[in-house]
């Protein structure tokens, strides 16, 4: 499949798949194309480094990273809560069919198996939220103090 096909099929449902969550988890009519939008930049920097080379623990703390980046911009343009945002972001990246295959390697008395596939699901889900934490620490640094902006933005009589 032409290269240009696989990046345009992986952002239209990467941002779908994030769309129909948000829409479960009841996430405001004005917020569920920058939550899409949030997601879709998450997954393609996850399966463009993915592609790459890069490690799926590397790829997902990027995208998660990113997304929580994204995330932090629109809650701010859009003056809602982040969550709104990174929550639904995230679904592209959950390892949902790795943990299931641990499960049904564990049902299946597969144990070592079972194991390995439970110890990646672990360190992803790790990665993800190394990603996010990455993302409130660069937002916290960049961010004005709460002093500063006061006197900043106080006027003197």
């Amino acid at each position: 499949m032409n290269l240009v096909l696989q990046i345009i099929i992986q952002l239209i449902f990467s941002y779908l798949s994030t769309v129909a969550f948000a829409i479960c988890i009841n996430v405001p009519r004005r917020g569920l194309g920058y939550a899409g939008l949030a997601g879709m930049i998450g997954w393609i920097t996850y399966w463009a480094l993915w592609r790459l080379g890069v490690s799926v623990m590397l790829a997902n703390l990027a995208g998660a990273f990113l997304i929580g980046i994204a995330g932090m911009l629109f809650a701010r343009w859009q003056k809602m809560p982040v969550i709104i945002f990174n929550i639904p972001g995230l679904v592209p990246l959950v390892p949902g069919g790795t943990a299931y295959e641990a499960v049904r390697a564990f049902a299946s008395n597969q144990q070592s198996l079972a194991i390995e596939l439970l110890v990646r699901v672990i360190m992803v889900a790790g990665a993800i939220a190394v990603g996010f934490m990455l993302a409130q620490l660069l937002s916290e640094l960049t961010r004005p103090r709460f002093g500063s902006w006061v006197h900043l933005n106080s006027k003197k009589p």
